[in-house]
């Protein structure tokens, strides 16, 4: 809804920010899977965390702290329209209001509005590492109040990002909106920063986050209870429309010169380059959900894995290696393990389905026994008895120690199977609430795909890259709800 792009901010802004306080009081609840507690410390490296560029090393800065451990920045940065703003969300030690809130928004609004864009010196976080880490090197020598301006980005709780632009969306399809939260405005975006919230100007809201310091829950679990604060609210503020007297947001005012306009310039053009290239196909399957897939007994996140294998397999006439997280929070500090979804029993059913002369039986059993081997692989990943990441940590330490490379890692197979970041499938359950999320693709061949579940629904993102002539990220969608159908029609079938 066109106008309501500010009011809607200022609220899930204050949302976002009683999350915040809930982690500085050590109040969020311990997650658990079952009865046994999570690992949480991915949580504190939502807010106030960025990336610093280095030229052989990025480095992660964290300034969050607990109450109990100290002082922490109390300040959000905005970006609009290729300009910098800070200010300050506590007043006398108490959040600040969503009408107040507004106040600050509508002030850089109205500013970016009326006056010339900025220099856009965000877009450079979009740039390959080692440009961008020349870049900043250079921005500081231009001027040591650039790094102090930098400083106040990087420690900020998170990065508010007002966008010009409206992106379609409906419950059924989300293609438009993941583009443009993936590929938008590269002057609104601080590539770095661990939390990006983006605002569109038709009231719609997304965001864009840095893999490096946590995985997607967290980023699952603040947008849920963002969600849920909405629901019960209406989407409205009941308390005081009071706005006290606040200083006004300081504009970040960077020194630049012709290099680093030319930087920015280049930055944008590779950005734009890249963003064009992303094909992008979200949609929500709705014939049936959770709820029948767990009557027929069947594990609802492996019935969307095997449907990917057999929609692969059906596009491309051969199996995909796949990438499928498994969280390992079971442990101290934990993060995830790689679950292969592409097994000998997933290939030897796919075959089994693209072959006339199966039974209907032989189909149903070889894709029980499909998902068993998933179901498995998946516990002990969890467990953790899987072995890439084992294997990552002995390929680093032989990288960081001069030791010879072990030649399973130079083997042509490894990366075949998808090792050394080669998965033609990288692919995440983003959970069975009402969030779902968006990713690239691994391999410039391969498909990234998101999805989530809920009772009566799949919804799915997947996306590829339109300078692949043989990838094509709609046509596996099509194929993906396919296989759905044909799974559970096997297993009514197979029972006659």
């Amino acid at each position: 809804m066109e106008g309501t792009q500010l009011e809607r901010g200022s609220l899930i802004l204050w949302h976002n920010l009683n999350y915040w306080q809930l982690l500085r009081r050590e109040k969020l609840p311990v997650h658990r899977s079952g009865n046994t507690p999570l690992d949480m410390n991915q949580f504190r490296m939502l807010f106030s965390t960025c990336k610093i560029p280095g030229i052989a090393r990025d480095s992660i800065m964290n300034y969050f702290r607990t109450e109990s451990e100290g002082h922490c920045p109390t300040h959000i940065a905005v970006l609009c329209r290729g300009r910098a703003f800070v200010f300050d969300v506590l007043q006398e030690g108490c959040l600040i209001t969503p009408p107040e809130l507004l106040r600050q928004l509508t002030y850089i609004h109205k500013k970016c509005s009326s006056e010339p864009v900025g220099p856009g010196i965000a877009a450079l976080t979009s740039e390959e590492r080692t440009r961008w880490a020349k870049a900043r090197e250079y921005l500081i020598g231009l001027d040591p109040e650039n790094l102090t301006l930098l400083e106040k980005i990087q420690s900020s709780l998170f990065v508010y990002s007002i966008e010009d632009t409206s992106p379609h969306v409906t419950p059924e399809d989300y293609s438009e909106i993941f583009e443009m939260l993936l590929a938008g405005d590269p002057a609104v975006r601080w590539g770095d920063k661990s939390y990006n919230l983006i605002s569109f100007a038709n009231g719609v809201f997304g965001c864009c986050c840095d893999h490096a310091p946590f995985d997607a829950m967290v980023m699952v679990n603040v947008a849920h209870y963002v969600d849920e604060r909405v629901l019960e609210t209406e989407g409205r503020w009941k308390g005081s429309e009071k706005v006290r007297d606040l200083p006004l947001p300081e504009e970040l005012v960077f020194t630049v010169d012709e290099k680093i306009r030319n930087d920015i310039s280049q930055a944008k053009a590779q950005h734009l380059k890249g963003a064009s290239d992303l094909q992008i196909a979200a949609y929500a399957f709705t014939s049936f959900g959770k709820h029948l897939t767990k009557k027929e007994a069947l594990h609802p996140d492996t019935f969307i894995q095997l449907a990917l294998q057999l929609a692969y397999y059906r596009l491309h006439g051969r199996p995909g290696c796949c990438y499928e997280t498994a969280m390992t929070r079971y442990f101290y500090h934990g993060r995830t393990e790689t679950v292969r979804s592409c097994t000998a029993e997933a290939v030897s059913w796919c075959q089994a389905m693209q072959d006339p002369s199966t039974s209907l039986l032989e189909r149903q059993q070889k894709m029980l026994q499909a998902f068993e081997k998933h179901n498995k692989m998946m516990k002990d990943c969890s467990n953790g008895k899987g072995f890439d990441r084992h294997l990552l940590g002995l390929l680093l330490v032989a990288k960081e120690e001069g030791l010879p490379v072990p030649e399973l890692f130079e083997d042509p197979l490894f990366s075949r199977s998808g090792g050394g970041g080669n998965f033609v499938l990288s692919t995440s359950l983003v959970g069975y609430l009402r969030i779902q999320g968006v990713v690239a693709p691994m391999v410039h061949n391969g498909y990234g795909f998101f999805y989530h579940i809920r009772d009566d629904r799949f919804v799915v993102a997947c996306s590829a890259w339109k300078s692949c002539p043989e990838t094509d990220s709609k046509k596996l969608v099509q194929m993906i709800f396919h296989a759905f159908h044909d799974m559970l029609q096997l297993m009514n079938t197979a029972h006659l």
